[in-house]
């Protein structure tokens, strides 16, 4: 299994921006997918985009389509979310999992970090 750390939350006023990173102690695109997930107050974690070897950049979640995006950061050696126009309906803790699959799922991902909490309130 990899090792997963994720970085970048913190408190956002609506509107604005934040960049999340997973860190991995190893990617390896032939066999893991990497998935953002979130998990608001008193919610289920639920499935936001993915990167992996098949499925490069896809986004499930509707309400982030045209705000979120997910890349590779190859100087990082990072899998990193973008996010814009934050809204309070954002605010929920993120996490990363390792798949041998894409999915929005979190049953299937094997490993995951900690989690990076993301607040958007003014």
């Amino acid at each position: 299994q990899v090792q997963l750390v994720e970085s970048g939350g913190g408190l956002v006023q609506p509107g604005g921006s934040l960049r999340l990173s997973c860190g991995a102690s190893a990617i390896e695109w032939d066999y893991y997918a990497i998935g953002w997930f979130r998990q608001a107050p008193g919610g289920e974690r639920e499935g936001i985009a993915c990167f992996g070897s098949a499925d490069r950049d896809v986004v499930y979640l509707d309400s982030a389509k045209g705000r979120f995006t997910v890349y590779r950061d190859n100087a990082q050696n990072t899998i990193n979310l973008e996010m814009t126009n934050l809204t309070s309906e954002d605010t929920a803790v993120y996490y990363c999992g390792a798949a041998l699959r894409c999915s929005p799922r979190p049953v299937y991902f094997r490993s995951w970090g900690q989690g990076t909490q993301v607040t958007v309130s003014s």
